[in-house]
């Protein structure tokens, strides 16, 4: 295509089938995040559905769980989506598609716990245009999804690292363009960090903001 053409080939494979694998752990990212802040934000605040639930016998963890787990699983679905499309138009093996659908899960999670993170601390809708654009914005540029990360100054390579987009693309990427990845399980590690410390500091955060 023309955009591949002229940018020409980057880790050894074409630019096109190297930005499909950032777009995978993207669209992971994109989705679940809206889903946390938006969606999840109205059900907590406004609809008074978590305040309904808390009637039940269930718990604000259980709550906050389910919460994140609907959010992963529609990343999953669009992150799965697009690793399905770039498989159809050849610009990965549709066995890798297999071998990444855990890490597009896992990256849901993560992402949406991290949003969970940030609905616990936001007053209002209108803070979610910073988490946006102080965090997830540079982080797409940052993480490697549109060019290497090798490409950025020594500082911001630095940073990418700690970034969850990064390690997600780290894990998805080399196996979709039929290679073995590095540091599988630091990568592996850092995104159940992400998911799993978010969400015990939301849950501890809701219950001070809820149940007083």
């Amino acid at each position: 295509t023309g955009l591949g053409l002229l940018v020409g080939r980057i880790e050894g494979a074409s630019y096109i089938a190297f930005l499909a694998a950032g777009m995978v752990a993207t669209s992971a990212m994109t989705a679940s995040t809206f889903e946390t802040i938006y969606a999840v934000f109205g059900r907590m605040r406004d609809q008074g559905t978590w305040e309904a639930i808390l009637h039940t016998q269930l718990t604000l963890g259980d709550i906050v769980l389910g919460e994140l787990t609907w959010a992963a699983t529609k990343a999953f679905l669009a992150g799965t989506t697009i690793a399905i499309v770039a498989a159809a138009l050849g610009y990965a093996a549709w066995t890798s598609v297999l071998y990444v659908l855990p890490v597009i899960a896992l990256t849901g999670f993560a992402f949406a716990s991290l949003a969970m993170l940030v609905i616990a601390l936001a007053p209002s809708y209108h803070y979610f245009i910073f988490y946006q654009t102080l965090v997830i914005t540079p982080m797409l540029f940052l993480s490697g999804a549109v060019f290497p990360v090798g490409q950025l100054p020594g500082v911001f390579q630095q940073i990418a690292a700690f970034s969850p987009l990064a390690n997600s693309i780290d894990l998805i990427r080399p196996v979709m363009l039929g290679r073995l990845g590095d540091n599988v399980g630091l990568h592996i590690g850092a995104l159940c960090m992400f998911a799993v410390l978010p969400f015990f500091l939301s849950a501890g955060l809701f219950h001070r903001r809820l149940m007083r």
